[in-house]
């Protein structure tokens, strides 16, 4: 969906040159090897894209099961971890409220110590809870059958903040990709889709909300184009608790703007849309760009509880890097799910 609030935009732009160059920093992926490939994705079946050597830093944008992705001279490239050691720059962490943690990818890595540099000993699956011995920065050392083991801070969620599967029991929840089809809507800096990021998350949020006890609805199931009128009235006859219609960013002129913004139509989901929105900026750890009244016809035409979630900008080339990954998809999913979990139990 193409951003029309030029002012505000600029006004972000702004801002942005006294913000990020005061506060943004990054962590550094460092190359432990000579001649080690970087490929196209995060396996040794893709492409090789080039070589790097002992001693050459990288930006990290992300890790990835065994694999690690860097910013390789301004594109997307995956190295194995096994060549890579990541120096982190001092993040704050909350504290964990609860004496236990969950997991929230699958093979997540158990260590022998609080460090990338210690020994794997287990890989755990998503969901799997553990239970905090001691809290220190960015690890958390965790029982380990008769011993314990040490688990990074951004591998897992505090399970005081996990949704209440109650609260999703009897409500029944429509999901609106937006675009399809010939509608193929904002197109990302790899000429890229906005229908094709939206069909994603759309996916994973239904999953994750089946799984909670919801009856869940998306408005397609697959590639094609649904008019808004048509959406509009499927979420009306189905009588949904609520309705979330999920787009993307592009602004080919801005190509460092990212964010999440979250637009209700009436002063009535104000509310819920606070509370996903402040979910989606939690889990994502993304730029907020706030709440927002937005006269659009897929909210003005819905009788339900209805909120349009701008999950971010595909014209950002790291943010359309990192919206193709399923980890950072089910961040935003988390933070979607922790907002409604907290509206139904309110």
């Amino acid at each position: 969906m193409k951003l029309t609030k030029i002012i505000t935009t600029i006004l972000f732009t702004v801002l942005s040159i006294f913000v990020f160059e005061q506060s943004v920093t990054a962590n550094t992926a460092i190359v432990n090897g000579e001649g080690v490939n970087v490929r196209s994705g995060p396996g040794s079946e893709y492409d090789s894209i080039g070589n790097v050597n002992d001693g050459q830093s990288y930006p990290l944008v992300q890790q990835q099961n065994d694999w690690v992705e860097i910013d390789y001279n301004g594109e997307s490239g995956w190295v194995s971890q096994e060549y890579i050691n990541i120096e982190r720059t001092e993040q704050e962490y909350d504290e964990i409220d609860s004496d236990s943690a969950e997991t929230m990818y699958n093979n997540t890595h158990l260590r022998s110590g609080p460090s990338v540099n210690d020994a794997i000993i287990e890989y755990v699956d998503q969901g799997t809870i553990l239970n905090i011995v001691h809290s220190e920065k960015e690890w958390l050392e965790v029982e380990y059958e008769e011993s314990t083991a040490f688990v990074h801070r951004d591998f897992v969620t505090d399970t005081t903040k996990l949704p209440n599967n109650d609260g999703f029991k009897n409500k029944t929840i429509v999901i609106d990709p937006g675009h399809g089809g010939r509608d193929v809507g904002a197109i990302g800096t790899s000429n890229t889709y906005e229908k094709d990021f939206t069909f994603l998350t759309a996916q994973e949020l239904a999953s994750e909300l089946t799984y909670l006890g919801a009856d869940v609805h998306l408005t397609r199931s697959h590639d094609e184009f649904i008019s808004l009128n048509s959406r509009a009235s499927y979420t009306n006859f189905v009588d949904t608790d609520a309705f979330i219609s999920i787009h993307y960013n592009s602004v080919a002129d801005l190509p460092d703007v990212t964010g999440i913004e979250t637009f209700y139509y009436s002063d009535q989901m104000k509310p819920l849309a606070e509370s996903v929105h402040q979910g989606m900026v939690r889990a994502s750890g993304d730029e907020d760009r706030g709440i927002s009244y937005g006269d659009f016809q897929i909210l003005r035409l819905s009788l339900q509880p209805s909120l349009l979630l701008e999950l971010g900008f595909i014209s950002n080339k790291e943010q359309e890097a990192l919206l193709s990954t399923n980890g950072y998809q089910k961040q935003l999913v988390s933070g979607i799910l922790e907002g409604l979990s907290k509206h139904f139990n309110r």
